[in-house]
């Protein structure tokens, strides 16, 4: 006897999802981090583009500081706060981090998905997050 949940009218395929990682080296870029960039982009603001990842100031702030470290120019720079207030911006490189991150993302979603297809074929059919 199936439970309802596993009524083969409710049953969906959920769609796959890439999460591009690139390492070099020790230095990392991800989808946390280009979204990171992002928002800093948006807002002008390091602490508010955390806020808008549900992250603490100070782990937005070390993973500014940890790309900054690792590409041979900064990706964002800050001006401390003061009677005009604080505020960051992305560089040039920074700028070019979030577009080649993203265009890799979608070659790479490109390039796999007749692969993902397939996969997704010899799955079982599951309920949405069951």
């Amino acid at each position: 006897m199936r439970s309802v949940w596993l009524n083969p009218d409710r049953m969906s395929k959920l769609p796959a999802k890439i999460f591009l990682r690139l390492y070099f080296g020790a230095a990392m870029i991800g989808p946390g981090k280009v979204t990171l960039l992002e928002h800093i982009r948006d807002t002008g603001s390091i602490s508010a583009a955390g806020r808008a990842m549900a992250m603490s100031y100070k782990r937005a702030w070390m993973l500014v500081e940890e790309m900054n470290a690792a590409f041979a120019d900064p990706v964002v720079e800050s001006v401390r706060g003061g009677a005009k207030g604080g505020g960051a911006q992305l560089t040039a490189t920074g700028i070019a981090v979030i577009t080649q991150y993203r265009a890799a993302e979608t070659a790479t979603a490109q390039a796999t998905a007749p692969h993902i297809t397939a996969l997704q074929a010899l799955l079982r059919d599951i309920p949405d997050g069951k």
